[in-house]
């Protein structure tokens, strides 16, 4: 069965991700255990969290799911962040994008056994949505989901950000004033997020070539969703769009299956040939 954006998740890996839960409430003297959901964009980790939340609540287990993607800075703050820093910040996605006090305040709040509201992201406008429609985790929160394309990342080392890994980077951030603040950001406050975490999953891709093509599938499914005259990408475009997280991605997925505790090794068809649990 594939993890396919959309579809259902596949048994084995929903089991193997609730071996991890039981085994850091075991572990862990805290509420909420926090187990990151790392995946390339298209990998399927929000079809594999909806089904391990239901497969928590299945087991009487008070559980909430929070997106990286619902914590991007307002549209406004990004814009700031643009004219400040570099204009590559308008576009969400890579670490410095994020507001990562709010993540942790989230946090912070389930650890006090609150009901805590849980942010939500409108894509579609590009903007968070107002406070009053973001959804509750429960009090007492036993398990939280922490999803998203760079969950549990690590810094680069900066010599490593000299050498542009594609035209983006070449053309637009020549200087690489945009990479390397993003690098910064994620040894600063993300990394103080990420160590929150006590189980680490990641959903790996064969390759970042097959991340474009996945993109590329996501947007064709949302136009045919939307219909005839919706506003989507092109390929091109999505081209684009996807190099902004190349280098990131091409770094998690050499370095983190050295320490994540459950690797998920998909193929091309977002299929799991090979699923290892570390520790």
């Amino acid at each position: 069965m594939s993890m396919a954006h959309g579809g259902s998740a596949d048994p084995r890996v929903v089991d193997g991700v609730m071996t991890q839960v039981r085994q850091a409430l075991a572990e862990k003297a805290h509420r909420p255990v926090v187990i990151g959901l790392c995946g390339s964009q298209g990998s399927g980790k929000t079809t594999l969290a909806a089904a391990v939340l239901e497969a928590c609540r299945a087991q009487d287990l008070r559980c909430a799911v929070l997106s990286i993607d619902d914590i991007y800075l307002t549209r406004a703050e990004r814009e700031d962040l643009a004219d400040r820093v570099h204009p590559l910040f308008a576009t969400r996605g890579v670490p410095g994008t994020h507001d990562v006090a709010l993540g942790l305040a989230v946090i912070a709040a389930l650890e006090r056994g609150e009901a805590s509201p849980l942010p939500r992201f409108d894509k579609s406008c590009d903007d968070r949505e107002p406070t009053e429609n973001w959804p509750a985790a429960p009090a007492d929160c036993e398990v939280l989901l922490l999803e998203g394309w760079c969950v549990g990342a690590s810094a680069q080392p900066p010599v490593t950000l000299v050498r542009p890994v594609n035209a983006l980077e070449s053309e637009e951030d020549p200087d690489a004033i945009w990479r390397s603040f993003a690098n910064a950001a994620l040894a600063g406050g993300y990394a103080e997020l990420f160590a929150r975490i006590d189980r680490l999953v990641l959903l790996a891709a064969p390759d970042f070539a097959v991340v474009r093509g996945w993109r590329l599938q996501q947007e064709e499914e949302l136009a045919a969703r939307l219909g005839a005259g919706a506003q989507v990408m092109s390929a091109p475009e999505i081209a684009r769009f996807v190099s902004h997280y190349e280098r990131l991605t091409r770094h998690i997925l050499a370095e983190m299956p050295d320490r994540a505790n459950l690797i998920v090794r998909l193929d091309a068809a977002r299929r799991p040939i090979e699923i290892t649990a570390l520790r």
